[in-house]
């Protein structure tokens, strides 16, 4: 069955379900009284159990692309649990999401693909939205943590950029790959922590975290960046700590600051228009996005 719509538009609708996805971890993680490394590992091998039933098989076709991915997307994740260890929340979320700016320059040079004007300005706008967005909640925090979180920035755009390359296979693979390393490495930590109470809120969230934020979103991101370019996929990302506050003021009643209100819209406004164009654009340049 054929879509009415362009393969980049279907891409770019896909990325926005997955940042969507992905935003669920603040509210369950909050909700979750763990340490974060036995929410990491139950989380990976949750998501990793989800996506062998999706797929049915862990025979992978090993190749240099998916062996990068999978070892950045691991290293992501455990980058990230360690930097809030060690640093504020805000600033590890704001560091991280300087990817970006890293995809921007490695899709150039590694992948060939043309970065246009709606693309560097919608670069330019998330990052002050970004800035808007923690203004409030950013400190100095404490140096290893902080350099933790900018590394996670650096593996975040190459999981892109690996996955990207997979265009004509399967990224979902790399995906489960990274998933077992992550599992492996971050239980194998857990197991010398203080065991947790397992409650049924708790098994819930845990359950959730795996099957739908990270699980679900890994099919949808698969599916997306087969579609569009690298720097438009982490763009259409960063719309993940936007709605983070949402779902915790939904649940919660945590109110949004006016801070958060004005950094939101600045990064939803400028990522949407330069899709929008982006998408346009590709039919008239016959890229090799689709």
């Amino acid at each position: 069955m054929h879509s009415r719509f362009s393969p980049a538009l279907t891409g770019a609708l896909a990325m926005v379900i997955c940042g969507f996805l992905w935003s669920l971890a603040g509210l369950f993680i909050k909700i979750l009284e763990w340490n974060p490394f036995l929410i990491a590992g139950l989380r990976s091998l949750i998501a990793f159990l989800f996506l062998f039933a999706l797929v049915g098989t862990v025979r992978f076709k090993w190749s240099r692309p998916l062996l990068g991915a999978a070892l950045a997307n691991a290293a992501t994740m455990l980058l990230f649990v360690a930097a809030n260890k060690t640093t504020t929340a805000a600033n590890a979320i704001l560091l991280q999401y300087l990817a970006p700016v890293f995809t921007a320059v490695f899709s150039v040079v590694f992948l060939k693909e043309h970065l246009y004007r709606e693309q560097v300005l919608a670069l330019i706008m998330t990052m002050v939205g970004m800035v808007v967005l923690f203004l409030d909640r950013l400190s100095p925090g404490q140096l290893l943590g902080n350099l933790m979180a900018l590394t996670s920035a650096f593996t975040f755009s190459l999981m892109f950029i690996f996955t990207r390359m997979q265009k004509e296979g399967d990224p979902l693979q790399s995906f489960m790959a990274s998933h077992a390393v992550a599992a492996l490495v971050a239980l194998g930590v857990a197991v010398f922590l203080p065991l947790p109470v397992f409650t049924a809120k708790a098994i819930g969230s845990i359950l959730i975290l795996g099957v739908v934020q990270i699980g679900l979103a890994a099919f949808f991101f698969s599916y997306g960046i087969k579609r569009i370019s690298a720097v438009t996929a982490n763009l259409l990302a960063v719309i993940e700590p936007v709605f983070n506050p949402v779902w915790v003021f939904l649940v919660l009643g945590e109110a949004p600051t006016a801070n958060t209100l004005v950094g939101g819209a600045l990064i939803l406004g400028s990522v949407t228009l330069a899709s929008l164009i982006s998408a346009r654009r590709i039919p008239k340049y016959s890229l090799a996005s689709s």
